[in-house]
């Protein structure tokens, strides 16, 4: 009997056992272990400033913030305003907001490119620090077009590439100009500008070059998607096509842009099915090509927009990077690497909550600012901004 029991009991601990195998197959893995990670923040905010907020101005959503400093000092914030719903299609216009007093206050919003029920979106403004002028490069579709039937080929239309400019300081903007095929190659369905700011070269042999980092997609099947440069050498009056990262095993998407400290540039993009890591090339000709993407090793990531900005912290050449640090579209970060973005020792927590696509500007030598999607019930609740001293970044 006890013989019996025995083997009832082993039989039952083996059950147990091949249930617990198969539960754990086709579950989805974590970050990738990482030589050195950079500490988690123990705290953070639970708080927010909405500075464009759900339902404002007749507009159903805000998304895709992108933040710049004017010459005069001035923050822009350009966002698009979804007008019937929080779909990346349809009716969206262009706005930006303005504040002379490094963010504590704001403008009303001001629309800047609206076309009916069509997609006006993917801001990313860059200033010229030679003319002061402010130059927006954004993209357009048919509001009854989408990403799937764009890059099958079926769309009514594609996705295009348009400019604009101000000078007077963000009032007043000239009407979009289209440069579709001054930078966009005829195999490409998709095509997003930024979102996020872009950059002018401050030293070496391409200084005063305009960069506004970018993606792609491909149509057809078995399309692959790239990030890709776009950029001007004569102040922002003509665009060209700069480099298209290396085909590799996944799609890169949308970028960002920072020079290093010896001039040369490095993209920082968002990438699907890398084990929710960021990805990184260099390129030493002013963006012309770039090296075959590897992984940025520090930056964990949900497949999210990023944002990343080059400074001087003392004497110091240092990076910020803004996004949000999880697996998931939650706790708003911002990293900081004195090394070129080999490391991301220092992180700062700037919302704990649900968050997604952020921007960052800087205010003063010490003082960063962040523009932010976050909210309680959703990400997309509004657009927040908060100045971080960079000694909070620890």
């Amino acid at each position: 009997m006890l013989t019996k029991q025995k083997y009832k009991y082993q039989l039952i601990i083996c059950l147990f056992a091949v249930i617990a195998i198969f539960e754990s197959c086709g579950k989805e893995t974590g970050p990738i272990a990482e030589p050195k990670p950079a500490p988690a923040p123990t705290t953070g905010n639970t708080s927010y400033n909405h500075i464009y907020k759900s339902n404002e101005g007749g507009y159903y959503c805000f998304r895709i913030p992108a933040i710049i400093k004017t010459k005069q000092g001035t923050l822009l914030a350009f966002a698009e305003a979804r007008k019937n719903n929080c779909g990346d299609e349809g009716d969206i216009d262009m706005v930006v907001k303005r504040s002379t007093d490094k963010g504590k206050t704001w403008s009303a919003l001001s629309v800047v490119w609206t076309d009916g029920e069509n997609t006006c979106g993917n801001p990313a403004p860059v200033v010229d620090e030679a003319t002061g002028k402010i130059h927006l490069l954004m993209t357009w579709n048919l509001g009854t077009d989408d990403i799937s039937t764009i890059n099958n080929g079926t769309s009514k239309d594609t996705r295009r590439v348009y400019k604009t400019s101000s000078i007077d300081d963000g009032v007043s903007w000239a009407s979009p100009k289209e440069i579709t095929t001054d930078v966009k190659l005829a195999a490409w369905g998709w095509y997003a500008t930024g979102p996020c700011h872009g950059i002018q070269i401050s030293k070496g042999t391409f200084k005063g070059r305009l960069v506004i980092p970018c993606d792609n997609i491909e149509k057809g099947a078995g399309r692959k998607g790239y990030s890709h440069v776009i950029y001007s050498d004569n102040n922002g009056e003509t665009w060209k096509l700069g480099g298209v990262t290396p085909p590799i095993a996944v799609n890169p998407n949308e970028s960002t842009v920072a020079e290093l400290a010896d001039g040369s540039l490095m993209l920082n993009m968002r990438v699907s099915g890398n084990n929710n890591l960021r990805m990184k090339s260099i390129s030493t000709d002013g963006g012309i090509t770039w090296s075959v993407p590897v992984d940025a090793l520090g930056l964990v990531d949900p497949v999210c927009q990023g944002s990343i900005i080059s400074t001087t912290v003392g004497a110091q050449h240092t990076l910020l990077f803004s996004n949000p640090s999880s697996i998931t579209r939650t706790n708003m970060t911002i990293k900081m690497s004195t090394d070129n973005g080999v490391t991301w020792p220092k992180a700062y927590s700037v919302f704990t909550g649900m968050s997604a696509y952020s921007d960052l500007v800087m205010i003063e030598n010490n003082e960063v600012g962040i523009l932010y999607e976050a909210g309680t019930a959703r990400f997309s609740d509004g657009i927040a901004f908060r100045n971080v001293n960079v000694s909070e970044i620890k």
